[in-house]
């Protein structure tokens, strides 16, 4: 019962707050302009702020756990290369060979990832999702021009591909990263006081307002992005793509996960590098069994790939990843894991 529950309390919150979202829209509490506004504000200010002021929260620099980085890195290869094997075994049209591998290695990680986390281990998950963060990004989206540029040849594919990664260097999640990462550098190198031990000089206790705000904005990240997630969904099967969205929903949903997590665990139990713990589970979970991010839908659509497929399966993966990371959870927490 305690494992239940458990997942029920990590799971829930989500959920219910994605169905509060399609419930807003749909009793027309809000519309398309709002969303997009919306989306806009979590996107470029507040998850950035949260993110920021994770990282700040760490002590120290040297409290990166690079095994975590490292294997989170590693796993996310190994889903491009199955999405790319799938892709070319099982989907015939060229434009959507790049959005089935895209949707099956790039998660939903700031949006759903987040929240998940902490609901699953707390503010010390969230660190660890903070710092796999700052590596996973920007390298998820460069694997996502590479899928979707690789089977789809255009005039001027070189200034797309440049295009993009003028927009990695400018997403607003790798921007709050790599502040966050460099206030932490410049603050191991401050002197700290003789009595509370503490940096003479901080963010936290000399510019309080400052900290105060971006905590805030932090604080309200991951409720309204979940809030703003559930009123953009709409639930149809196109009949023409359902053996895509199959493929792309079950592989992300189901292979996904119990590939990589699988792999987690016997790697923490039988190698002494790679030694994960309760804390570092819930960042694995968030990356890896959360559902397609919703930026792929619009990646597709800019690099001339099939934008109805990338949408579909964002709406599906979301709605049925739920069930799936509450079977992860409970078993996680059966095994004592969690």
């Amino acid at each position: 019962m305690d494992t239940l529950l458990f997942a029920l309390n990590a799971v829930l919150p989500i959920l219910f707050l994605i169905a509060f979202g399609y419930f807003l829209k749909k009793k027309k509490f809000f519309n398309e302009n709002f969303l997009e506004i919306g989306n806009k504000f979590v996107f470029r200010i507040a998850l950035p702020a949260l993110l920021y002021y994770t990282i700040y929260s760490i002590s120290a620099i040297d409290q990166i756990n690079w095994p975590v980085v490292i294997y989170a890195v590693l796993a996310v290869l190994l889903l491009f290369f199955i999405g790319l094997i799938i892709a070319m075994l099982f989907i015939k049209d060229p434009k959507q060979k790049g959005v089935i591998i895209q949707a099956i290695f790039r998660s939903n990680f700031a949006i759903i990832g987040i929240p998940l986390a902490e609901a699953i281990g707390g503010v010390e998950a969230v660190k660890v999702v903070a710092l796999v963060a700052a590596i996973v990004v920007p390298l998820m989206n460069i694997l996502a021009v590479l899928a979707l540029v690789m089977f789809v040849r255009e005039e001027d594919e070189k200034n797309i591909i440049l295009s993009t990664l003028v927009k990695i260097v400018k997403n607003p999640l790798i921007i709050g990263v790599v502040l966050g990462l460099f206030t932490l550098f410049i603050r191991s190198y401050i002197p700290l006081d003789q009595v509370s031990l503490e940096p003479v000089f901080s963010i936290k206790n000399n510019i309080e307002f400052l900290y105060l705000i971006i905590k805030w904005l932090g604080q309200i990240a991951s409720p309204l992005a979940l809030i703003i997630l559930g009123g953009t969904f709409e639930f149809f099967v196109i009949k023409n793509l359902a053996k895509q969205i199959f493929i792309g929903t079950f592989t992300r949903v189901v292979i996904a996960p119990l590939i990589t997590l699988s792999i987690a665990v016997m790697l923490s139990k039988h190698t002494s590098y790679f030694n994960f713990t309760s804390v570092d589970y819930p960042a694995f979970i968030a990356l890896l069994a959360s559902p397609t991010a919703v930026s792929s839908a619009i990646m597709a659509k800019e690099m001339q790939n099939d934008e109805k497929l990338a949408v579909q399966l964002v709406v599906w993966t979301t709605s049925l990843s739920i069930l799936s990371i509450f079977i992860i959870v409970v078993i996680f927490r059966g095994l004592g894991i969690l």
